[in-house]
């Protein structure tokens, strides 16, 4: 049956940014390997759509090609990276800290911070952009060069813009600014990392698959290898203070509920500059609202738990509110191009340009009050 196959989309990928470093490597580099050689052995296929991440380029400060990695490259350039060696050394912690007896609380931590350590020492981020950076190179090295490659590397994903209907998205939990958002809507934090001049480069995902579809019509049966950035900050930049004055207005307007039922007020989000001056935010705002409540004994115990839990979304987030990028997106520009003369309307159909989208009517009319419909729905499960 795999001889009829035509198309493949391979687009798993972990959940979060700091998983463990054997499950990142399982999933992001070594599932896309094993994808790239199952889709040569398939006699019939005319073209294979690899999905990646834009941040797989590291910390660039200028604009980002669309280029691809060759194997072993790293953004560091301190040392050539053995794919191998790096899953070696990951079932070595296993093996070692099995011997030990260790719990696997504390094989899990061990494993994320190994994932995390390597990846600095190459200079990624995070483990998320290391293994998926390696699963580029896998992808391009095991596959067959008669078969047409193409690669989507989206920026942050956001809730539909329009197709299945505005404002759709899937699964919890919250990622990245979604997390930033609810907390400072439910008076969890009041002040987060970041500078108000960074570009976010969000894209909404109906706008990702759009690219997707159009781009696996037009590699079909054209051997070649192309990377695509799907991304908003070369064409429509949204400055991270565009976002925090958005989330002001649309969480004033429609505050949430605490548990008495009274609106939870919100001020605006304090953007700080450092770890260090996020972390005084959040203790001094712990413990003045412990303080307000009459309750700093019996809140004592939960201040530490959510002091740590703002602490790790930031440090998660931290690579990304400062990221001083901008992902070049010519071949996707020219993608747009080749569709509309192969007579595709992209303006009705398979729309993917993000000229289009006006940002504050998007957070206002569509992305906020989905992720606040969804949270109230998680809440009224739990």
């Amino acid at each position: 049956m795999w001889r009829e196959i035509d198309v493949i989309i391979h687009s798993a990928a972990t959940v979060t940014f700091d998983d463990r470093y054997d499950t990142a490597l399982a999933i992001n580099t070594y599932g896309a390997k094993h994808v790239a050689e199952f889709a040569t052995r398939c006699v019939n296929i005319k073209m294979l759509l690899h999905v990646s991440t834009a941040y797989v380029r590291g910390k660039n400060s200028e604009v980002i090609p669309e280029k691809a990695f060759s194997m072993g490259e790293t953004i560091s350039g301190w040392k050539k990276l053995d794919i191998n060696e790096e899953k070696f050394l990951s079932e070595e912690l296993i093996g070692e800290l099995r011997k030990r007896n260790a719990s696997e609380e504390e094989i899990t931590i061990a494993l994320r911070n190994l994932g995390l350590h390597r990846a600095r020492l190459h200079g990624w981020p995070n483990t998320y952009t290391l293994t998926k950076a390696m699963g580029e190179m896998m992808m391009r090295h095991h596959l067959n060069s008669n078969v047409s490659l193409a690669v989507v590397r989206p920026t942050f994903v956001t809730s539909t813009y329009k197709e299945p209907f505005a404002g759709w998205f899937e699964g919890f939990p919250f990622r990245t600014l979604d997390s930033v958002a609810i907390n400072y809507r439910r008076g969890k934090i009041n002040s987060f990392i970041g500078d108000p001049d960074t570009i976010l480069d969000v894209i909404p995902a109906d706008m990702v698959v759009n690219a997707m579809i159009v781009a696996m019509a037009v590699h079909a049966n054209r051997p070649a290898y192309r990377i695509y950035h799907v991304g908003s900050s070369m064409s429509n930049p949204l400055k991270y203070a565009d976002f925090q004055n958005s989330v002001l207005n649309y969480f004033t307007d429609n505050p949430l509920a605490d548990e008495d039922g009274k609106p939870v007020e919100v001020g605006k989000l304090i953007l700080v500059d450092s770890m260090e001056s996020f972390q005084k935010h959040l203790t001094q705002y712990y413990t003045l609202r412990s303080k307000e409540q009459n309750g700093f004994q019996s809140l004592h115990a939960d201040l530490k738990r959510n002091i740590d839990n703002a602490m790790r979304a930031a440090e998660i987030c931290r690579p990304y509110a400062f990221f001083k990028g901008i992902f070049d997106d010519t071949n996707t520009k020219s993608l747009r191009a080749t569709a509309v003369e192969n007579g595709v309307d992209l303006e009705s159909a398979f729309r993917f340009d993000p000229r289009y989208i006006n940002w504050e009517d998007y957070f206002q009319r569509i992305h906020l009050p989905g992720i606040g419909g969804a949270f109230k729905l998680k809440r009224a499960r739990l």
